[in-house]
């Protein structure tokens, strides 16, 4: 894939992960897929991803920074989100809260196969 091919299929990614279309997120995620040097697969990542939304109902991902380098992806992601409760260790219980997650991933096969990725805690602090 070119590098416009690539950045065009991850913000289609993050279309799914928005309207939470579980169903066709294997469109866009290996089975195989490792997150942070964990072995998920498609059927645990769906699950990581459920759980966030569950834990974060106004959940939304918005891509504020974008490059790409085939067969690697590097985006900056935005949240504006009010989490229920413990977010990250820390005691969110409802406060909206903005914070930023960097996220490189690798792909393989026109399909997302390793995600490492790094939440701004400390901003999240800061707000608390």
């Amino acid at each position: 894939m070119s590098r416009d091919e690539l950045a065009s299929r991850y913000r289609k990614y993050i279309d799914c992960l928005n309207a939470q279309d579980w169903h066709n997120l294997g469109q866009f995620v290996h089975e195989d897929v490792v997150h942070n040097g964990r072995q998920l697969g498609l059927s645990g990542y769906r699950e990581m991803l459920e759980q966030d939304f569950m834990a974060i109902p106004d959940l939304h991902f918005a891509i504020e920074l974008l490059t790409s380098d085939p067969p690697h992806l590097a985006s900056r992601l935005m949240f504006h989100c009010t989490p229920t409760g413990t977010f990250l260790g820390l005691p969110v219980n409802g406060r909206r809260i903005s914070f930023a997650e960097n996220v490189f991933y690798e792909f393989q096969d026109a399909r997302i196969i390793s995600v490492w990725s790094v939440l701004d805690k400390a901003a999240i602090e800061a707000q608390l």
